[in-house]
């Protein structure tokens, strides 16, 4: 036990190990770009990717629906009364939930 207690020392007192060492722990604990932030970094970029991947989603829904819309005055029509209960005047427009 002790011989290997005193390698290990040993091995540690050359410098080149040594910085080495050194270096390998600042930057995987001490530095700006540490592994936790760059752990922490990569978990927000994926979701902002999914995020962005959502919204390209919707933009294509809303896109047909909008051309859907404005192909004929009855769809804007149906529309508009479905969405914002407008009415025509003679009418009346019971809501059921």
């Amino acid at each position: 036990m002790k011989i290997k207690g005193k390698r290990i020392i040993r091995i540690f007192r050359n410098r080149y190990i040594l910085s080495l060492s050194l270096f390998i722990i600042w930057i995987g604990i001490f530095d700006g770009n540490n592994l936790i932030e760059r752990r922490r970094d990569l978990k927000i970029r994926n979701k902002l990717i999914k995020e962005k991947q959502y919204y390209k989603e919707q933009i294509q829904e809303d896109g047909k629906r909008l051309k859907e819309l404005m192909s004929t005055e009855e769809n804007l029509e149906k529309f508009a009364r479905e969405q914002y209960l407008m009415k025509r005047e003679d009418e009346d427009i019971f809501i059921i939930h």
